[in-house]
This record gives C-alpha cells, structure tokens and sequence, in this order.
C-alpha cells in the first residue's frame, strides 16, 4: 500500500456499529445495553447459551460433508469434537459443568440436533454461506451487521435467510425479537446485495417447528426508520450519560442485577474517551459475534 493510500485510509471515518443483538438490548433495558456495549462487563455463558453455541458450530460444520454423508449418525458424531474445539478457544466453558455433567449436556445437544432432522434434509440442500458477517452502511452514518447462520440461494437467485433456534419456539413477545433479527439481515442483504429475501426461516429445533416470513421492500424501508430512530436513542443516552434500567420478566436472567438501580445497585463509572477498553469512542464497534445469546429467551410458562 503506498503513503497515499495510507492517508486516505486514515481520513476514512469509523462509523459506530449496531448488531441485532445489541439493538434488542437496548429495547429491552437501555442499562443492558451500557453494561454490555460500553462498559463491556463480562458475562458467565449459561450452559443453555454454551448448548446454542454447540449445536450452531455443529450445524455449520455438518456441510463440510458431502450431501450424502450428513446423516443425523454424522452429525451425532460431530458433538464431541466441536465441543473440545470450542472449549480449546474458550476455556472457562469447561467450568460450566461438575464432573459427570458434561455427558448429560453433550447428550441434549444431540436431541436438538434430532430436532433439526425432524425439520430438515441436509443432503438435500447446498448452503451458499454459512456463519456469514453481512454488514451495510444506512443513512452514511450507521454500520450495521450480525452474523448469518445460513444463508440458501436458488437457481433463480431467491434468498433465504435461516436461522437455528435452540430454545423452544417463542410466546409472541420473543418472536418479535427473533424476527427483529432476520429483518435486520434482510435489510443489510437488500442494501448490499440489491436483493430482498424472499424468506426469513427460523427452525426451532426444541420443538421441531418451521416458522417463515416474506419481508417486502416497504418494510424494510420503514425498519430502516426504526433502526436509525433506535440509533438515535442510543446516541442522544450516550451523550447524556443516561442509560435507564427498564425493569421487567427478563430482569429474572440478566447477570448485572447486582449493579442495577433499580435492584439497589450502583453501575460503574461512566467510560470516558481514553479510558482503557474505550477504544477512543463512547460507542464501542462491536459485532455481538461472542455473545452467547440470543439462544437464551425466557422459558415459557404453562
């Protein structure tokens, strides 16, 4: 690269990032988001969490086969591996179990996976991409971007978007939520690629159900508004130094409670530019691509 281009470079602005995860956050308690996204407070996965990550990676590498070797035999037999190599990059996912526990746990992420061939026939399908980072720039001002679990394009060119769920099919509350995630794909797929997907796919292994979607350009104009809105928000409570908690059912998982008002906590100092982990901005570029979640809705009752 020449000294002119490294210039350029340098004069190329760094735009803050959202990622569906971290604009749920922030929907769901702005607090959440400040401890996740500026304070950057670490967070012990969950073994639901650890399991989610477990059968995705499995899922993933299941379409290294050939068609005619992805078996549920052969997926079964990725289980163990896939864990020790997860476990290689992230040790204290050992810690998650006592001694004997970790079979059991290895054993429900093969019964989620019999959940996916009760939904699906993997040597019938030819994924185009596979844990994908797709991102998009809205307005000249926002980079948004998120992870793909898979992403199938026909003959014609149709695009469908999958997404694996672990946790049981949702009440209509967290259905919002997962469908706010794949409208946030389609847009960036649209944005980047000129195209709208002519499916959103979620497969809710646990209960074995198929939930589709057919997003239309219009709205996806209109969650465009909603993100840069969202964006706005988030702007307007980081330069004021006000991130509210919003208490609710899900305060019942969250692991800050302990430094949250409105259970009797004080969070941390406010992070200034400068501070170690700020990165020089308020607004950490994040791509939510380690947290270990989005498998962990709220269990159901009833």
């Amino acid at each position: 690269m020449t000294v002119a281009e490294l210039e350029v470079d340098a004069k190329e602005p760094v735009l803050p990032s959202l990622s569906p995860s971290r604009a749920a956050d922030f929907k769901t308690c702005p607090l959440l988001y400040r401890f996740r996204t500026i304070d950057r407070l670490p967070e012990r996965p969950t073994p639901d969490q650890a399991r989610g990550t477990l059968v995705h990676a499995v899922l993933e590498r299941l379409f290294d086969l050939p068609p005619g070797e992805r078996t549920h035999a052969a997926a079964a037999g990725l289980v163990t591996p896939e864990w020790e190599r997860l476990v290689e990059g992230a040790p204290p996912l050992a810690e998650l179990f006592a001694e004997g526990e970790r079979e059991v746990f290895l054993a429900s992420a093969g019964e989620l996976l019999e959940g996916y061939f009760a939904v699906e026939d993997p040597s019938r399908l030819e994924p185009a991409e596979r844990e994908s980072l797709v991102s998009a720039v809205v307005d000249e001002r926002l980079l948004i971007r998120g992870y793909v679990d898979r992403l199938d394009v026909s003959p014609a060119g149709d695009l469908r978007v999958v997404d694996y769920k672990t946790g049981g099919a949702p009440r209509e509350a967290f259905e919002a939520r997962a469908l706010f995630q794949l409208k946030f794909y389609a847009l960036v797929l649209w944005r980047t690629r000129g195209v709208v997907p002519r499916v959103l796919r979620l497969l809710y292994l646990r209960d074995r159900e198929i939930c589709d979607y057919a997003p239309d350009p219009e709205e996806l104009v209109r969650f465009e508004r909603t993100l840069l809105a969202l964006w706005q928000a988030i702007d307007r409570a980081t330069a004021e130094r006000d991130f509210r908690p919003k208490p609710s059912r899900l305060c019942d998982w969250c692991s800050h409670q302990a430094l949250c008002p409105a259970y009797g906590g004080t969070p941390p100092p406010f992070p200034e530019p400068g501070d170690q982990g700020a990165e020089g901005t308020l607004i950490p570029q994040e791509d939510d691509r380690l947290t270990a979640g989005d498998e962990g809705e709220a269990p159901r009752s009833g």
